[in-house]
């Protein structure tokens, strides 16, 4: 069976004929690290999502596979130690989606790290996370740190850092690890919300699921059940009436996108703010990002905005750090808003709570896993299905196999390993030119596609001129795409990082998959009004003038 939309149906059916013996809400990439550990050990499972894979969380961030240096700040040194070797077995696992990228840390007089501490904390990070040699920190004086970025503000300027980052796209490493999953065994489907939960007497038998593109409700049992639902995670213990104890801590972070001819920078830069915080700007391509705030958040989970306000504070970091470029809310092409669903700790700002992750149990049996990182997701994957298969094997099931993650391929990077994706690139490189493709666009569906790119190219009979529709069509049947939103933003990052060529695919986008699907008229028109709504939200509108 294919990972296809058009299979959603047909999963959810084999999900409730038979008791699994994990069933996993949530699909962003800390279910998706579950459904791939835990089919690999051998366990039947099953994964639900409310709404399309990394439609929250996970394709929100600032999409960096961190290495953890400011969990040094903060002295979580096994955090550091962990996000350091999961970091470097990412990008042997995923390497057309995990790019190493120097990363330049400018030293200013009165800024958030000095020089001497600066060497000392990234000479320790280096050690601490296992940083090869090649990659590590370079400290480099005032005028190398002008010559390699001249746009940076003079004034107080003393050095700076060069270390290695690596930047993502963090919806295709969930997907890809989903698909994982998915070809070891593992039932995930989309669109598919847990309503309600099932009990016999006070223990948990698994949920009451309803399909939100047909409507259909399933019962899904399961020996098991996880919550991994990040920022809804404490609506889910709400309902199983286990919200005791520790609580989420909602907190909102914002992405500014412009293009690249306005922030040119040559590399990724970790730079102080003027309140003291520190953020990123990223070039990728045609565009530079930069992110991200770190602000209380109390509204609507599944409606975070970009507000005005936001972008403000954003630009105004900007231009305070690179005063001759002068960026204004007429630059910012596209955005985004997200959660991070961090646990409370009280006193604590925002910026200081800690990124580690936390697994609460319910009298009920609920596993609830909370708090984390991206980079960290395959070891907080394993500490759950570590606790999933003791209790199974308690319960008088078979014996379950550690966990073997660390050894196993993801679909896109197969066995190349970094190495082998540089010779990869080139090959595909040369084949996708001679089709008609150019080098920029080439690179960019090697990097999306992986091993995969080969597929995608097929489906365009090899040329150029069909390269949507392949692309489209790869999405449908192989990537369990449902909507355009779904296209436009997590399969291809178009909306965000190519917003023209996204506002002008998206009618062809949506008549195609009106035709695949067979919507009707009132169907269609509201696709496309959430298409236009997608495009509304990601460029946050004037604050109207005061009358």
């Amino acid at each position: 069976m294919q990972f296809s939309a058009h299979h959603r149906t047909r999963l959810l059916e084999e999900m409730q004929a038979e008791p699994l013996d994990l069933l996993v809400i949530g699909g962003g990439i800390t279910g998706a690290g579950i459904a791939w550990d835990a089919a690999s050990r051998g366990l039947s499972v099953g994964l639900v999502e409310k709404g399309d894979y990394a439609g929250g969380t996970s394709s929100r961030s600032t999409k960096l596979i961190h290495g953890g240096l400011r969990y040094l700040k903060q002295m979580e040194i096994q955090l550091v130690k962990e996000v350091g070797r999961e970091r470097a077995l990412l990008y042997e696992r995923a390497p057309h989606l995990v790019l190493p990228r120097p990363m330049l840390l400018p030293i200013y007089k009165g800024g958030t790290y000095g020089q001497f501490a600066s060497s000392i904390g990234l000479w320790l990070y280096d050690r601490l996370a296992g940083v090869k040699r090649e990659e590590r920190r370079r400290m480099l004086s005032r005028e190398e740190t002008l010559e390699r970025e001249p746009l940076l503000t003079e004034k107080g300027l003393k050095g700076s850092g060069l270390y290695v980052e690596y930047r993502t796209d963090d919806a295709r490493l969930t997907l890809e690890v989903m698909k994982t999953a998915f070809s070891l065994g593992a039932k995930t489907v989309n669109y598919a919300e847990a309503e309600s939960f099932t009990y016999d007497g006070d223990r948990m038998t698994g949920a009451q699921v309803r399909d939100r593109v047909t409507g259909q409700m399933y019962r899904i049992q399961a020996r098991e059940v996880v919550n991994a639902a990040g920022p809804w995670v404490d609506e889910l213990r709400k309902q199983d009436g286990s919200l005791k104890g520790k609580r989420l801590h909602l907190t909102k972070g914002v992405h500014l996108v412009v293009p690249h001819e306005r922030l040119p920078l040559g590399q990724p830069i970790y730079f102080d703010v003027p309140d003291g915080r520190m953020i990123f700007a990223i070039p990728r391509g045609r565009v530079t990002y930069i992110g991200t705030t770190d602000t209380d958040y109390n509204g609507p989970v599944d409606s975070p905005q970009l507000t005005p306000q936001d972008r403000d504070y954003l630009l105004e970091g900007v231009n305070h750090i690179f005063p001759g470029v002068g960026l204004t809310p007429e630059d910012v092409e596209s955005g985004w808003a997200g959660l991070r669903p961090l646990i409370h700790e009280e006193g604590k700002s925002p910026s200081e709570l800690s990124r580690k992750d936390e697994i609460f149990e319910s009298p009920t049996g609920l596993i609830t896993i909370a708090g984390g990182k991206l980079t960290g997701f395959r070891k907080m994957a394993e500490r759950v299905v570590d606790l999933v298969c003791r209790r199974l094997e308690q319960a008088g099931r078979i014996s379950f196999t550690p966990c073997r993650t660390d050894r196993l391929s993801i679909l896109g990077g197969g066995d190349l390993g970094g190495d082998g994706f540089v010779r990869f690139r080139e090959e595909w490189m040369e084949k996708l030119n001679e089709g008609g493709l150019s080098g920029e666009r080439a690179d960019e569906l090697i990097h999306l596609y992986g091993t995969q790119v080969e597929k995608v190219w097929e489906r365009a009979g090899r040329s150029a001129d069909n390269i949507l529709d392949a692309q489209l069509q790869h999405a449908v049947e192989e990537e369990m795409t449902v909507t355009p939103e779904d296209f436009l933003i997590r399969r291809t990052g178009d909306l965000y990082f190519h917003r023209r060529r996204a506002e002008m695919e998206a009618p062809e986008v949506t008549e195609r998959m009106a035709q695949w699907f067979n919507w009707s008229e009132s169907e269609r028109e509201e696709q496309e009004h959430r298409v236009r709504q997608e495009l509304e939200h990601t460029r946050p509108q004037p604050v109207p003038a005061a009358e």
